[in-house]
């Protein structure tokens, strides 16, 4: 019996109730202010966590309904929208995005990635969709840059938390620095997925935000998903911290209030959602496109997202100054794992697990093997870097992999 067909092994539910402990561990030592942890598993839910508070100085409980900034875990949903519209004929893979974006024509490429920013060349040919999908645009973060370019994207871009000009003032922006690789070339983690966004509002005559609600989170039902904190629902919001390293203390990080949808809508990185939410998005592309009857993609399409698109090449270089492709690929705005032996020193999962996290610390991942979603939702900011920030308490990020090791050692793995 292969597999595909064999019974799943049921969870050891004692020894599931161990994988908060970490979590726990955390909190109680003023590393993280609270959790929302969820795993899902052959169509019902077998563990439900919340611990700790989502605000530290009112004393606010961590609730199943907390809402948190997800930040790239709105990734996966842009792309999602963007293969919708790729069903229907609207864009293809190979498109150049400057068929609806201008702004990105006649691009040039530093000769050096984190050399001067007049040293260009002629980027060789123009940025495509599959590009956007699959970060190999050439574009970049300033976080994930060095040199010039990461001064550049600061200075022309504004504050990536909060950022303050309008969507189309930003492209214009954007599209006016080099490119830190030539198109196709690596995968290098940057705002392509906020390009992406503003194309489908493009293509489709309306906001990402409106392409979004309309095409995902009304169908879905996802009724607590969205660009900003509504006025109704703000106290529901959890409050992203960061360790002060002198004091020992978490701090409240400073974001933009809006009491209306904000100009700009980043499609890379600009939503806020609940665990109950995310799972129904979650569980859509478990299913091959389809929840409770209503598909919005096709299973084939499905599969081509959590298929790896990246050369064994493109895989060697480190990611966050890590190898975290040793057993991990990365498809149409999802990773995959690919060998979880491998993969295994940074967490865990079976083959072909799809997922991808968040900067405050959020991730998911569904498992087609084990028929299983395990949503990990906290707000804990690190500084953001080439490399991962080293010299730090970290406690706080290292709970996710002995989460996940605890939840897979439940199954026996």
């Amino acid at each position: 019996m292969d597999g595909a067909t064999a019974p799943r092994i049921a969870f050891d539910t004692q020894a599931l109730t161990q994988a908060p402990a970490a979590l726990e561990a955390a909190i109680e030592s003023g590393d993280l202010s609270g959790a929302v942890t969820l795993v899902w598993r052959e169509g019902e839910i077998a563990q439900l966590e919340t611990i700790g508070r989502r605000n530290v100085e009112t004393g606010a409980p961590m609730t199943r309904d907390t809402l948190f900034r997800i930040a790239s875990m709105t990734k996966p949903v842009t792309s999602a929208a963007a293969l919708m519209l790729m069903e229907e004929g609207k864009l293809a893979l190979g498109d150049p995005i400057t068929k609806w974006a201008p702004e990105f024509a006649d691009m040039r490429v530093l000769k050096s990635a984190g050399g001067p920013l007049e040293e260009t060349c002629p980027a060789l040919r123009e940025i495509t969709i599959e590009d956007l999908l699959t970060h190999r645009a050439g574009l970049a973060y300033g976080f994930t840059s060095v040199g010039p370019i990461a001064k550049a994207h600061d200075d022309v871009l504004g504050d990536v938390m909060n950022v303050r000009i309008t969507a189309d003032a930003w492209m214009k922006a954007l599209g006016g620095l080099p490119l830190s690789y030539p198109p196709g070339e690596r995968f290098h983690y940057s705002h392509a997925t906020d390009v992406l966004g503003f194309l489908l509002g493009r293509i489709e005559g309306k906001d990402i935000r409106d392409v979004l609600m309309e095409r995902i989170f009304a169908p879905l039902g996802m009724v607590d998903t969205d660009f900003f904190f509504p006025p109704a629902k703000r106290d529901r919001a959890a409050v992203v911290y960061r360790l002060n390293e002198e004091t020992g203390v978490l701090a409240p990080l400073v974001f933009d209030r809006h009491d209306e949808p904000p100009a700009f809508c980043g499609g890379g990185g600009g939503l806020v959602s609940t665990a109950d939410d995310y799972l129904k998005f979650a569980r859509m592309l478990l299913k091959g496109g389809e929840l409770d009857g209503t598909r919005l993609l096709e299973p084939e399409t499905v599969a081509l997202m959590r298929t790896n698109r990246l050369t064994d090449t493109q895989r060697e270089v480190t990611f966050l100054g890590i190898p975290f492709w040793l057993g991990q690929g990365f498809g149409l705005g999802v990773s995959m794992i690919t060998d979880p032996e491998k993969q295994a020193w940074m967490g865990a999962g079976s083959r072909g697990a799809f997922g991808w996290p968040g900067a405050f610390g959020t991730w998911w991942q569904a498992d087609p093997e084990e028929d299983m979603i395990i949503l990990y939702l906290i707000q804990n900011s690190v500084p953001l870097g080439p490399e991962l920030a080293v010299g730090q308490r970290m406690e706080g990020r290292l709970a996710l992999p002995m989460f996940q090791k605890a939840v897979y050692a439940a199954l026996g793995k």
